[in-house]
């Protein structure tokens, strides 16, 4: 078993040192299709994998807008960013105060008139190490799906219509796969309707989380098949992932020159707050696949999962 572990570990450090590698090599001018007039948004961007997506595709000469649900430190943030030369604006962002999320799309038009880029960054964990309480679920459920979802479907009308496609793309985790290694999803009916890629739709995610957050209100999550560690947390990132692939699409339908390409990735364990500090990863390399995917000149990439810069299954 160690030595499977110690391979693991070999391989993904193997991966992110051709990884850092790979951030050295400047985008050629064919490949860049944005200018610094192209605006991207990151939600939850004061710390963490949030700021440092902020940072890099500042550094790749976007127009970036940093969010943060706390007024002080989301300004705070953004001036050490400005301070850095970066093209770097902020605004308040509450995802789960529909009044805050239709101010936030108001300033958006009046200043910048439409956005190209739009990463979901924002979201709550409050189990870290061993622990898993399923004690604030709701809260857990509600900004890491919901407050997505919502913020997601307000910014849509404000997305810009170019031939090289606006861009959704949202932070997610291996946690939520609905097969794989790290998945402890035990619930075959969930894992089912969840896969059937074809079927899927909003109504049925909405379904699945309702489900759990009932189970878990009578006590009996434990025997739901639900993943076993860092359960709400889990539920809230597969039903994000379920929902992207919804959304990519019901965003394919649209006509060429309008296309919004939507996809989700895994950063991985990330040294951040949110993690307690004990992940193994840097923000800056769990910030590089959002990065990336948001730049992508091979725009028509939409529905997919990634991790290290490659797609992974659901």
């Amino acid at each position: 078993m160690v030595g499977s572990k110690e391979k693991s570990k070999e391989k993904r450090d193997k991966r992110l040192q051709e990884i850092s590698l790979l951030r050295t090599i400047p985008y050629s001018d064919h490949q860049r299709w944005w200018t610094s007039e192209t605006v991207a948004v990151v939600t939850g961007a004061n710390r963490g994998i949030g700021f440092e997506m902020v940072r890099q595709l500042a550094g790749h000469g976007l127009t970036v807008i940093l969010t943060s649900r706390d007024e002080n430190v989301g300004v705070e943030a953004a001036k050490i960013l400005q301070e850095g030369g970066f093209n770097v604006d902020f605004h308040r962002l509450d995802i789960l105060d529909s009044s805050s999320i239709q101010e936030f799309c108001k300033w958006i038009k009046e200043k910048y008139g439409l956005i190209d880029v739009l990463i979901n960054n924002a979201g709550v964990n409050y189990n870290v190490g061993s622990d898993n309480s399923v004690e604030f679920s709701h809260m857990v459920i509600s900004t890491n799906y919901y407050g997505t979802k919502n913020i997601i479907k307000a910014m849509i009308p404000l997305m810009r219509h170019a031939s090289q496609g606006a861009r959704i793309v949202n932070v997610t985790s291996r946690l939520g796969r609905l097969k794989g290694r790290h998945s402890k999803l035990e619930n075959e009916a969930v894992r089912a309707k969840l896969m059937d890629v074809d079927s899927l739709t909003e109504e049925i995610v909405d379904k699945t989380v309702s489900e759990f957050l009932k189970q878990v209100e009578e006590g009996t999550w434990e025997s739901g098949g639900w993943p076993h560690s860092f359960t709400d947390y889990s539920v809230s990132k597969m039903a994000v992932n379920a929902y992207t692939r919804v959304l990519a699409r019901e965003l394919s339908e649209r006509p060429e020159g309008e296309k919004i390409y939507a996809n989700c990735f895994c950063p991985g364990w990330v040294k951040t707050a949110m993690t307690g500090y004990a992940g193994n990863i840097s923000a800056e390399d769990g910030a590089d696949t959002g990065v990336w995917l948001a730049l992508l000149p091979d725009q028509a990439i939409t529905g997919k999962f990634f991790a290290e810069r490659r797609e992974i299954n659901f």
